[in-house]
């Protein structure tokens, strides 16, 4: 089944697709949302808020120099420039469009400090609920806007292709279906991370790097893909996904302690517990090894439910009292600096595809993400793929995208799904080396194997295979990605750019399943 239409198509229905959406008004869109809109995506469970240069003594070349120096040397200086310098911008965009940050007396926003940033300058909502707010925000401009389609309970699976140019994508009901072909003059991916690819994570169930994936199948590049980040304090062992206790608690005075009390941060950096986020997930995760209970003491805060209410509803979840104990925290896959290569317009290297947010690699994190700046990153090119779409496609006018009903098909399998998590987790970790990832790409090459051509597991292996093929061939400890057999830094540092053909080639066979 094909079905044409002259609108652009969105794949997502986070904040960058929302926000792409507004800005390409009233040029005609349908986005693709697996879930009601506002819900599944990782944009509405982010808790820090958006950073940007906001106050008097706050620049932009000073948030720039912040990012670069978070990115252990694989940031590009021309991009951090640019996102740092249309920050003000967005924040006072989304402020017009209603959203409620924090402000004090006098009306300015109230700014909180985050790891490695060298000044407060995360501007926040109720504390810990600014990704929920901002998605609030959007989707009522989004559901007032007739310009906008959105197709909820279908997700996209494969990109149609034509002579290295994408001509649209195939679609299936989430609940399972046979794949409708939709061609479309331009498709933007906003589909989210990879987060949900690990056991431990803090993303939503369906953020599994499938659109990365889909991009990758159809000859993408995908850039930095062996970068992700691990957040060091979600809740331990109390849900999937983990439940997140923001970086803001830090930055408000919690500390990380173990069983003994101890604050094992203190020791590995000067900034302590407001270290670089990678430094302080390995500290988490060398406490957890070493079976000493790392937790994060919030005990000295003013009352959590008063300021911060998510991190305040996962304790009581979990029955935790975070005015009595401390809330004991483990490091979980939780933002994937890799993805789709995009250039300064969210141009992917496939015609007629752009990418934005989470699934895009556009060289602002570099080998470790700056606190806050994702949210950033997403505002910033989700108006610029709009803006580059507007130009590349003529102004039509088009109907709404009426889809027929496919026959039913099955899911993938959940035990397939949940012994990939398990084999990133235990081989594209926190700590890797090249025995675990031979491993991994190993058995990743033998669930795909039985998975047997399903297309939305076949995306999830594909950028598996692309995360662990970059961690193999990156041969030095850098920003996220940490090898015990390579643990120093190479004298020069470079991003790494990859496709799916090149890392098939590093793949091995999957070992024959026992008769």
């Amino acid at each position: 089944m094909t079905i044409t239409t002259d609108r652009v198509v969105i794949v997502g229905a986070g904040l960058g697709a929302m926000y792409a959406a507004l800005v390409l008004a009233p040029r005609p869109v349908v986005m693709i949302s697996p879930d009601p809109l506002g819900q599944g995506s990782s944009s509405a469970w982010a808790q820090g808020g958006v950073a940007a240069a906001m106050a008097p003594e706050d620049s932009a070349a000073s948030h720039a120099a912040d990012t670069v120096r978070a990115g252990a040397g694989t940031v590009d200086a021309a991009i951090a420039d640019l996102v740092t310098t249309e920050a003000r911008d967005h924040i006072l965009t989304l402020t017009e469009l209603g959203t409620p940050f924090d402000r004090d007396a006098a009306g300015s926003y109230v700014l909180s400090k985050e790891a490695a940033h060298s000044l407060p300058r995360v501007v926040r909502v109720q504390g810990d609920q600014a990704g929920a707010q901002i998605m609030r925000t959007l989707i009522a401009a989004v559901r007032a806007a007739p310009s906008v389609q959105v197709l909820e309970g279908w997700s996209a699976c494969d990109l149609l292709m034509d002579g290295g140019h994408v001509t649209g994508l195939r679609l299936m009901r989430v609940s399972g279906s046979r794949p409708i072909a939709l061609n479309a003059p331009a498709v933007l991916i906003a589909g989210g991370g990879s987060g949900g690819l690990y056991a431990v994570t803090t993303n939503p169930p369906r953020i599994r790097g499938e659109t990365i994936g889909m991009a990758a199948r159809a000859g993408a590049v995908i850039a930095d893909a062996e970068f992700v980040q691990f957040h060091p304090t979600a809740l331990a062992g109390t849900e999937d996904p983990s439940p997140l206790a923001t970086e803001a608690l830090r930055g408000e005075g919690a500390c990380l302690v173990n069983f003994q009390g101890h604050r094992f941060m203190q020791a590995l950096h000067p900034d302590g517990d407001l270290a670089p986020r990678d430094i302080v997930a390995r500290g988490v995760y060398a406490e957890t090894q070493a079976a000493r209970a790392p937790a994060l003491d919030c005990r000295a805060l003013p009352p959590l439910p008063d300021h911060f209410p998510a991190v305040a509803a996962a304790c009581a979840r979990a029955g935790i009292d975070p005015a009595r104990q401390p809330i004991p925290v483990a490091a979980a896959a939780h933002y994937h600096m890799g993805g789709i290569r995009t250039d300064a317009q969210a141009r992917s290297s496939l015609h007629g595809l752009w990418a934005c947010g989470e699934a895009a690699s556009t060289g602002l994190h570099g080998a470790n993400r700056l606190a806050s700046n994702g949210l950033l990153e997403a505002l910033v090119f989700a108006r610029r793929a709009a803006q580059s779409i507007a130009r590349a496609v003529a102004d039509l006018q088009a109907a709404p995208v009426i889809l027929p009903d496919p026959p039913p098909a099955p899911l993938p399998d959940p035990a397939l799904i949940a012994d990939l998590r398990a084999t990133m987790t235990q081989g594209a970790g926190v700590i890797r080396n090249a025995e675990g990832l031979t491993a991994a790409l190993r058995r990743i090459a033998a669930i795909e194997a039985a998975a047997r051509h399903d297309l939305p597991l076949a995306n999830m292996t594909a950028t598996a295979t692309m995360i662990c093929a970059a961690a193999m061939m990156r041969c030095e400890s850098r920003g996220a990605h940490c090898r015990s057999d390579y643990p120093d830094p190479l004298p020069q540092a470079a991003r790494s750019h990859l496709t799916l053909a090149q890392a098939l080639s590093l793949r091995p066979a999957p070992e024959p399943e026992p008769t």
